[in-house]
């Protein structure tokens, strides 16, 4: 007898989704614990235990493997808590992290500070030495040079360097020898070479990339190692993986070696939580937690990648999964602005002290204690009675808020409500009408505690049709994590053209590519059997300045001379897609060539098997409550009927309004929102407006 378990630590709640041996599905939680993330990823493990009616260590005992995502890395860029940096690059070329690729801003952005660079310049070493494209050595290294590079910045108390060198991607002797000289000088830094973080052409984007990578590297190193040691004392003995931002996991080992890829990975699991829950072609994926609103959509029931992440004012400079965030979660703060205009978030009261009907100190109005006032949760059964709320400390808070708008506490709160509602359609407009998607043409799978209380209002400002609550909504990202598989990169740069195709350069990348990705998957114990890979290239038009990823497939194992024409149409078909034109007269560039290892794991459909029993007759609702309901201009309190979610069986009907109770999350229906229960206890909305 075993367990599947994924840990996903959220701004406010640590979430603990556990899958049986049988199927079934259970989702527990935790307040999450800043600053000793590894306790509360314990404690939600014993939370877990406890529900199942065993101690601790007879249920982590019977743990197959732990998928983890987090935000620590991620907290850390945003925060601006990472570790004292240094970087060295080319003699002449000191400005490459504060020139960007020129600091792009919005029409009506007319002024604007320019933006300190990530590395400052008092940080910032250069040394003679230069590699040409062609991979020769125009100037030999001054090794004298880069010694006293380096001590300059041991002098400066740095604890991690960055080492980016011009066309170390097609020779990369110099970055190679620089990082030797540090380890000479100073065995414990930690060291980023851009050739290995992110082998790019463009200087920017793999500079950022490894500056980036360095500065994480001494945090992710210390989480992981505490985390490790607490599983240890806690007697775990199975498989720990991370969630990393291509949509996958990794070894505990890899993301130590690679960082980078641990910035924004817990919000990449909902989109992965959609592709295994839906088969509609568009999809938009919504998760709201404490903190933030995390925006994702699958586009022909595929994941949407980026390559133009930002991190505050500077590019992420690695691909990853397209997820958008506002600060509009539970824990988000409503006040006044010096306009008189209401505005919730960014800011949020997190975990501590969270919001004020937690009772934990919290004093100002957040979405949570709105909801509260708006009859929206039961503060007698919020995570299933667990975690009891306090609705006269909500109104304590939001009353001062609503003598500065000069109406009632109920009207100020769903004022806070509406607001937040507002703030995350703009999200979704962002990654979908901005994009080239229509959101009255998708499907929306709702994620995390706090969104189905919010998406019966969005999906009429927006006009959706349908949308999907499933049924361990409220760990729709740590789901995410259960089902996915081992993923990485491997990418390498070479330039060539569809008229002078070097064929056999080519064929040799990609034939090393595979053998890093082939080696990577033996090294997590991934079976052969198990393996799988995606090939991609990235290309342009001639005189183009941006490249866009293209997929391609290899039938004979290796490109011919025939391969060429159809990786030029596939190019124009994707440039198409993406920008509604094609110029099939223009020469096709290729600029980067990537594999990406996939390791099959065997354990993620074990959740299907968890499927509920048949509706008996017609629900019956365990209570009733008063909850505000707006339509129109006018709002008021109204008796809605409450479900309970496990007395819901299989092909139950329910029409709105009404509200339905599980113990980790309160959806509220709006008129015409009806629902039907699917066989894995997923509530299936169809929106009637006429």
């Amino acid at each position: 007898m075993s367990y599947q378990v994924c840990i996903d630590i959220g701004g406010t709640f640590t979430d603990c989704l556990v899958v049986a041996p049988d199927g079934e599905v259970r989702i527990f939680k935790s307040p999450t614990t800043p600053g000793e993330f590894e306790n509360g990823f314990v404690n939600v493990l014993h939370v877990a235990a406890e529900g199942y009616g065993l101690e601790p260590a007879e249920f982590i005992a019977q743990i197959d493997q732990i998928v983890h995502g987090s935000t620590v890395s991620t907290n850390a860029l945003v925060e601006r808590k990472v570790a004292r940096t240094g970087v060295i690059l080319n003699e002449g070329h000191k400005d490459i992290l504060t020139l960007r690729e020129g600091p792009r801003k919005g029409a009506f952005e007319w002024k604007i500070d320019y933006p300190e660079p990530y590395i400052p310049a008092s940080f910032t070493k250069t040394v003679r030495g230069r590699i040409d494209a062609r991979g020769h050595e125009h100037v030999a290294l001054d090794e004298a040079q880069v010694r006293e590079a380096v001590q300059a910045l041991i002098d400066r108390g740095v604890e991690a360097i960055a080492v980016g060198l011009l066309w170390s991607v097609v020779n990369p002797a110099h970055e190679l020898r620089v990082s030797e000289i540090i380890r000479e000088m100073k065995p414990d830094l930690a060291v980023s070479l851009s050739h290995k973080t992110n082998p790019l052409p463009r200087e920017y984007k793999r500079i950022i990339a490894t500056a980036i990578d360095a500065s994480i590297s001494p945090v992710i190193s210390s989480y992981i190692s505490k985390l490790v040691k607490k599983l240890d004392e806690a007697d775990f003995s199975g498989e720990l993986l991370l969630a990393n931002c291509v949509g996958g996991m990794m070894p505990t080992e890899t993301m130590i070696e690679q960082p980078i890829y641990s910035v924004m990975s817990g919000p990449t699991l909902a989109p992965m939580a959609a592709l295994a829950l839906t088969d509609e072609k568009d999809v938009i994926v919504g998760d709201m937690g404490g903190t933030t609103f995390d925006v994702s959509a699958l586009r022909d029931h595929k994941l949407i990648i980026t390559p133009d992440s930002m991190i505050h004012d500077d590019a992420l400079g690695i691909p990853k999964v397209d997820v958008r965030s506002v600060g509009a979660g539970g824990g988000s703060i409503a006040q006044v602005d010096v306009g008189g205009m209401l505005q919730v978030g960014p800011h949020s009261a997190g975990a501590r002290p969270g919001p004020a009907c937690f009772d934990k100190g919290g004093d100002k109005p957040t979405v949570t204690d709105a909801n509260l006032l708006l009859g929206l949760i039961d503060p007698d059964y919020f995570l299933g009675g667990a975690f009891p709320l306090r609705r006269d400390l909500a109104e304590q808070a939001v009353k001062p808020l609503a003598d500065e708008l000069g109406v009632s506490v109920e009207k100020a709160a769903y004022a806070i409500y509406t607001t937040a509602n507002h703030n995350m359609v703009g999200a979704i407009e962002d990654i979908t009408i901005r994009e080239g998607l229509n959101p009255r043409d998708s499907y929306f799978v709702a994620g995390g505690g706090g969104t189905a209380l919010h998406i019966a209002e969005m999906a009429d400002v927006m006009g959706l049709s349908s949308y999907m609550i499933p049924r361990f909504m409220a760990g729709l990202s740590a789901f995410g994590g259960l089902i996915s598989d081992l993923r990485n990169d491997f990418s390498g740069a070479l330039h060539t053209d569809a008229r002078r195709f070097r064929l056999d350069d080519v064929n040799r990348l990609i034939d090393d590519l595979r053998k890093e990705a082939k080696a990577f998957l033996e090294t997590a114990r991934v079976p052969e059997d198990q393996h799988a890979f995606e090939l991609s290239f990235q290309g342009r038009y001639e005189y183009q300045s941006w490249e866009i990823e293209v997929p391609f497939t290899l039938e004979n194992g290796k490109l011919s001379e025939a391969d060429i024409e159809d990786l030029s149409k596939r190019f124009h078909e994707m440039h198409e897609r993406i920008y509604s034109i094609r110029n099939e007269d223009d020469t096709v560039e290729f600029t980067r060539w990537n594999v990406r290892a996939i390791g099959k794991r065997d354990t993620i459909d074990t959740w299907r098997a968890g499927q509920i029993a048949p509706q008996n007759g017609a629900p019956a609702p365990k209570a009733h409550r008063s909850v505000w309901i707006q339509e129109g201009v006018d709002g008021g309190f109204r008796d809605l009927p409450v479900y309970n979610l496990n007395d819901l069986g299989a092909g139950a009907e329910v029409s709105g309004p009404s509200v339905v109770e599980a113990e980790t999350y309160t959806a509220i229906f709006r008129p015409g929102h009806d629902f039907n229960v699917d066989d894995l206890g997923n509530l299936l909305v169809t929106i009637n407006r006429s």
